[in-house]
C-alpha cells in the first residue's frame, strides 16, 4: 500500500471519533521509512476557532520518556555513567535504600535494600518504585508521596515548586515499594534519570537534551516550555468530566509556556508531528542521522528489545498491555498485536493525547497527537484506531 493510501486509510479511520466530540482537533502523522504525510483535523481549542496546524505544538507527556532514555545512553557512550554502576556516586540521596515489607505497611516497616540501584534499573523501571494502580491514599506510601508533592507518579504538572535537587531529596526520604530489580514500577524511573542525566553532565537537563539530541536532529520546537513568541502555536488541553471535555489548560497562557522549576523527564516536553518523528527515524537508522553517528547501534538495540522477565510484564500489565514488554523508556512489543504492528515494533503513548509506534519490519510509523487526555481505554480508542490502519494497512 502506497504512503497516500496509508495516509488516507489512518485520515478515515479517526475522523468518526473527532465528529463525536474527541476534541477540537488532532494531528496525525503516518511515515513510511524516511518518507511521512501529516493528516490535520480540527482547531486549536472548543474556545478559540483557529485552525489545527501540521506544527502545532502539544503536551507529549509520557513520550518525554525515550528521549530522556536516549540521553541516557548517549551518556553510557561516552563514559559518564555505567549501565551496572550504583546510582549512588551521583545521587547519594538514593543510597542506602530500605524497602517496605509490605505495599500496605507503614513507613518505617523496612529491610535493607538487598543490592544497590543501577543506572540500568532507572532504565528499564525496575528501582523499586513508581506509579501504584490503586485509589490514591490506599497505602501509606501513596500518601507520603503525595504529601511531599512528588512528580512522577501522576500526570506532570509544570508548575510544581521543586527543583531537581529538592525533589531527588524528598524521593530519598522515602523508602522503596520493592527491591531494586525485583518489579516493573511505572513511570518515576524517568524523573530519577533526569536528575542523573544532569549532574552527570553538569548542566541542565533541558539544555543536555537540546545540545544531544533537539539540535542535531532539527527538533526546533522540542523542549520543556514554548516562548512566548510560540506561544500561539500550542493547543488547549482537556480532560473527559461529568458533563462532556473540561479545559485543564488553554495553551497559550498554561503553565508550559514558563520555564518549569523541575524538568520532568518522565513526561514534561512540548512537542510536534514532525519533531517526533526526526526522533523516531534517528532510532530506526541506528541511532545515525545523516553523517553524525548520535547513538550507537548497541545503544539503540538495547533500547527497543524487552528487558522484563515473564513475571515483570505479568506485573505491569495493566499499563503496558498485551504482548508488550519494556525496553528503555519505551514498550516493546513481544508478539504481534492487535493493531497489527510485528513483534519488535516499539513506541508509547503520552497521557494527555499522545501515541508513537514504530514497526521495524514494516518501516512503518504511526503518531498521533491529540488534545484529550486518557482517563480510560475509550480515551485510547481512537489511537488504537489509527495505528490499526497504519499497520494493518
Amino acid at each position: 500500500m502506497t504512503l497516500q493510501n496509508l495516509t488516507a486509510a489512518a485520515s478515515a479511520a479517526i475522523e468518526p471519533f473527532m465528529a463525536d466530540g474527541h476534541g477540537p482537533g488532532c494531528v496525525g502523522l503516518v511515515g513510511q521509512g524516511d518518507a511521512c504525510e501529516a493528516v490535520v483535523i480540527g482547531d486549536l481549542s472548543f474556545e478559540n476557532a483557529q485552525p489545527m496546524a501540521r506544527d502545532t505544538l502539544f503536551r507529549i507527556a509520557s513520550m518525554t520518556k525515550p528521549i530522556t532514555a536516549a540521553a541516557a545512553m548517549m551518556l553510557v557512550e561516552d563514559g559518564l555513567i555505567a549501565l551496572d554502576e550504583p546510582v549512588d556516586r551521583l545521587l547519594p540521596e538514593l543510597a542506602d535504600r530500605r524497602v517496605l515489607t509490605h505495599m500496605d505497611a507503614l513507613l518505617d516497616e523496612t529491610v535493607p535494600a538487598r543490592r544497590p540501584i543501577t543506572v540500568e534499573d532507572l532504565l528499564s523501571f525496575r528501582l523499586g518504585t513508581g506509579l501504584v494502580l490503586a485509589p490514591p491514599a490506599t497505602y501509606p506510601i501513596q500518601r507520603a508521596i503525595a504529601e511531599m508533592g512528588l512528580m512522577g507518579f501522576g500526570p506532570p504538572d509544570p508548575a510544581s515548586p521543586l527543583t531537581p535537587d529538592e525533589w531527588i531529596a524528598r524521593l530519598g526520604e522515602l523508602p522503596l515499594m520493592a527491591h531494586p530489580g525485583e518489579r516493573w514500577l511505572y513511570s518515576a524511573g524517568s524523573n530519577v534519570l533526569g536528575v542523573l542525566i544532569a549532574r552527570a553532565a553538569g548542566k541542565p537537563l533541558g539544555e543536555v537534551f537540546a545540545e544531544r539530541i533537539f539540535q542535531p536532529l532539527g527538533m526546533k520546537d522540542t523542549g520543556f516550555w514554548v516562548p512566548a513568541e510560540q506561544a500561539h502555536r500550542l493547543c488547549a488541553g482537556y480532560r473527559p468530566g461529568a458533563d462532556g471535555l473540561e479545559l485543564y489548560d488553554e495553551g497559550p497562557d498554561g503553565p508550559w509556556t514558563r520555564p518549569p522549576p523541575f524538568p520532568a523527564g518522565d513526561a514534561g516536553l512540548v512537542s510536534t508531528a514532525d519533531d517526533f518523528f526526526a526522533f523516531s527515524r534517528v532510532l530506526a537508522h541506528g541511532g545515525r542521522s545523516g553523517e553524525r553517528q548520535l547513538l550507537s547501534p548497541a545503544s539503540v538495540q538495547a533500547m527497543t528489545r524487552n528487558h522484563l522477565t515473564p513475571e515483570q510484564i505479568a506485573g505491569g500489565a495493566m499499563i503496558l498491555g498485551p504482548n508488550m514488554g519494556w525496553g528503555y523508556g519505551m514498550a516493546v512489543a513481544i508478539a504481534p498485536t492487535e493493531d497489527g504492528e510485528h513483534a519488535g515494533s516499539y513506541g508509547w503513548a503520552g497521557g494527555f493525547g499522545t501515541s508513537w509506534t514504530a514497526d521495524p519490519v514494516s518501516g512503518r510509523t504511526a503518531i498521533l497527537l491529540t488534545q484529550t487526555m486518557f482517563t480510560g481505554p475509550q480515551d485510547q480508542a481512537i489511537h488504537k484506531a489509527f495505528a490499526k490502519a497504519v499497520f494493518a494497512g
